[in-house]
């Protein structure tokens, strides 16, 4: 059974079907990526998936459960979690403090220090610690963001474009953190641009198009679908080297 999964899906914005009959799913313990050329709808499944927008019809699983219609909140509780494109850190808060908020609430006082010290290794934020988080590379406030999301202990994390603006080293370190995190147990969702990224990490990958699943499988078998290419890879903004 996959851990999630998405059943005839649409959603109409008006006269829009952005979300078009998508039958979806990631399997429990794999990074999957979700991946296709602008407007393609991948943004609006994402927020689907979250319950931040009300399909128009379908249904939506997780862990053998009908999500449907729980709110963002009770499917956080349920287990998934998630990591926005634009961090929502406490700026004025240092870093230990950010990590702090997020796990105070799942973990007592003897073990909460521990834990933030994993973290902050985790994360390669132990110098940063006492540092304001608005203070932070654009890097470090991303992983900042995926730690706090992570302080859950979810048992799927949705991503959704985590390596935008960031450098190349940045993007290579943090799909190394992803693996990690994925070989603890992990099983994560990404929405990504960045093709030398999704090889990086993605056990599968599906392609959206016109709101459509259009292609799906490993990184070869997408890289080496001519129409794939034709409709995505050839953009030139993403690469597959």
């Amino acid at each position: 059974m996959p851990l999630l999964e998405t059943r005839a899906l649409n959603k109409h914005f008006g006269g829009l079907h952005v979300t078009a009959d998508v039958d979806f799913a990631v399997a429990e313990g794999e990074v999957h990526c979700l991946i296709g050329p602008n407007g393609a709808g991948k943004s609006t499944l994402f927020r689907l998936i979250l319950g931040e927008h009300a399909p128009s019809s379908g249904s939506i699983h997780f862990a053998g459960e009908d999500i449907t219609g729980l709110k963002p909140f009770q499917r956080i509780h349920r287990g998934i979690s998630v990591k926005f494109q634009v961090p929502g850190i406490f700026k004025t808060l240092s870093v230990r403090q950010n990590l702090e908020i997020a796990l105070q609430h799942h973990h007592g006082r003897e073990s909460l220090d521990g834990e933030i010290d994993r973290l902050l290794a985790f994360l390669k934020l132990e110098q940063a610690r006492s540092q304001p988080a608005g203070d932070l590379s654009h890097g470090q406030k991303q992983w900042l963001e995926i730690g706090m999301a992570v302080s859950l202990k979810p048992r799927l994390l949705l991503l959704d474009e985590p390596t935008a603006g960031m450098s190349e080293e940045e993007t290579r370190a943090t799909g190394d953190m992803i693996c990690r995190l994925n070989r603890q147990g992990t099983t994560v969702l990404a929405v990504e641009h960045d093709m030398t990224f999704v090889r990086q990490v993605a056990d599968q990958v599906t392609v959206l198009h016109q709101g459509r699943v259009f292609a799906q499988g490993s990184m070869d078998e997408i890289v080496s679908d001519e129409r794939v290419t034709a409709i995505y890879l050839g953009q030139g903004h993403a690469h597959a080297s």
